[in-house]
């Protein structure tokens, strides 16, 4: 181990969005200790982190407490980014038991986070917990939560959990509700990894419903920036934060973009729209994330050939 900032135990390490900011955190000094049991992350995401003297990888479900306590035995952590979970449309549709067990990830976190004196617990929430929303943009602090689906219902209950258990026991807390991120190591079955891969494969890509829903992209480095940035920022202690673009596009739109980019003869089919899980519109209020985080965004063209290019290479 080399000399350091802080130490950060991070859940969920080896997923698409964990993986970047375990590498962004490696790269400001910190040590971090990465656990993920691998149900959908990849070791081939934290390649980079490996080769790194602050990182450590332990496989494991933190929702065996005796797995969870053996790490705080080894280690004695500043932070825990809390990123472990079910995710993707389809699998959490699919699988909305298993989502619900993710209730008792939240537990862990928030007990031993109490009795380790962690000093604060950096959580990754969704767009999901506005539901299908009210009002646009969806706002942190007024836009009424309509959780319905297992995967946003346990994210809007982790977010109260979170916060009544920091608030009793004194540790901090930040929330973040991602709003669409993408870019290289994103898994295939999220909309725009998907539109690249079906359209670098010459494959139909494929729209369900109209395509009229409109959702925000927002490019997975800025996500990481911003995210990592809070440690270094008290005022984004205790609060919930946006983190996404603000500027909508249409599922037809993007699929049109993508197809253009990539240089595809790909044709867009439509197919019937699904029963649940697809709402109709996404769009942040981002003034809290754009305080904290007054930087230019990667704009949308440039982070889809940044990741059309990952995907290439990858041989897709």
């Amino acid at each position: 181990m080399t000399k350091n900032k802080a130490s950060v135990l991070f859940t969920g390490a080896a997923g698409f969005i964990g993986s970047h900011t375990v590498d962004k955190l490696l790269s400001e000094g910190y040590f971090v200790v990465g656990v993920d049991n691998l149900l959908t992350g990849k070791m081939e995401n934290l390649k980079n982190a490996l080769n790194n003297p602050n990182f450590r990888f332990i496989k494991g479900n933190i929702q065996h407490k005796k797995f969870f306590k053996n790490i705080f035995w080894d280690y004695k952590f500043d932070y825990i980014f809390h990123y472990a979970a079910v995710v993707g449309v389809e699998r959490t549709l699919q699988k909305g038991v298993s989502v619900l067990h993710d209730i008792y990830n939240m537990e862990n976190i928030c007990k031993f986070a109490a009795d380790n004196g962690v000093k604060r617990v950096l959580y990754s929430s969704s767009s999901e917990v506005y539901g299908d929303p009210v009002h646009y943009p969806q706002n942190e602090d007024d836009t009424p939560l309509n959780a319905r689906l297992p995967y946003a219902a346990v994210k809007s209950l982790s977010e109260v959990w979170l916060q009544t258990y920091a608030e009793k026991y004194g540790f901090g807390h930040t929330i973040f509700r991602f709003f669409n991120t993408y870019g290289p190591r994103q898994s295939p079955d999220f909309v725009m990894s998907r539109f690249i891969i079906q359209a670098l494969k010459g494959w139909p890509i494929t729209i369900y419903g109209d395509g009229n829903q409109t959702r925000t992209f927002c490019y997975v480095k800025d996500n990481t920036n911003f995210t990592t940035s809070c440690l270094a920022n008290d005022e984004t202690c205790n609060t919930i934060i946006n983190v996404g673009s603000n500027i909508p596009i249409t599922i037809k739109e993007l699929a049109k973009l993508v197809k253009r980019l990539s240089n595809s003869t790909s044709s867009i089919n439509y197919l019937p729209a699904r029963k649940k899980g697809d709402m109709k519109g996404r769009q942040p209020c981002i003034k809290k994330f754009i305080k904290w985080y007054p930087k230019p965004f990667v704009p949308l063209e440039e982070g889809i050939l940044r990741t059309i290019k990952y995907f290439k290479e990858q041989g897709n």
